[in-house]
């Protein structure tokens, strides 16, 4: 596959669509910053703070802004309908980058519960595994076909419900693992605008 930001139809977008558009889910208010569900925001802090952006409110239950990454204008945003109703933010996003027809342009940052603390993995299409922030974006898309960025928060300990422990804050050592994680699923963000999925997932997957 070409690079994202080289490739793609038409947009019913008025003006330029964007190159790329980075959706980092979790859940709003300071009650649920630091935890395991809201590690997809944190990469989009981690690329503000890179490219000298900052997410602000705009219309639409969302934090966004506009980054240049190279020659590519990126879309970040923050969906604040709260996880489960994610796909209501992002379905008019989705339209005002111009990418109604072009959603391989789309990238979804999430927790990942099947993958172990500290790795992470790139994915096009393919089933929701249960996340119910990719079923709400599914739905309102009528299309699974956009690109994931998989962060592994590990399972849940004994009996502990997945629900309750996402919606935790890790550990000082499980802390420091996501960390770095994060920062690397940002530097994913910036391969798939030069290199595109396959060399994405070539690159990072193998971990």
């Amino acid at each position: 596959m070409a690079p994202l930001w080289r490739s793609g139809k038409k947009s019913e977008r008025t003006g330029t669509p964007s190159d790329l558009l980075v959706v980092g889910l979790g859940n709003p208010g300071e009650k649920y910053a630091g935890t395991r569900h809201n590690v997809g925001v944190e990469v989009l802090e981690v690329l503000a703070e890179r490219y000298h952006g900052r997410l602000k409110s705009a219309k639409g239950e969302v934090l966004t802004d506009d980054i240049r990454i190279g020659a590519a204008r990126v879309g970040l945003a923050f969906p604040l309908t709260f996880m489960n109703e994610s796909g209501r933010a992002v379905a008019p996003l989705v339209r005002r980058h111009g990418l109604t027809d072009d959603l391989e342009k789309l990238v979804i940052v999430h927790d990942e519960l099947d993958l172990p603390v500290g790795r992470m993995k790139v994915k096009f299409g393919g089933g929701l595994a249960g996340h119910n922030g990719l079923k709400s974006i599914t739905a309102h898309l009528h299309s699974q076909d956009y690109v994931r960025i998989r962060i592994g928060v590990g399972k849940p300990p004994g009996r502990q419900a997945g629900r309750d422990y996402v919606l935790r804050k890790p550990g000082k050592a499980e802390r420091t693992e996501l960390d770095i994680v994060v920062a690397e699923a940002a530097d994913a963000v910036e391969l798939l605008l030069t290199d595109g999925v396959e060399a994405a997932m070539g690159r990072f997957n193998q971990r």
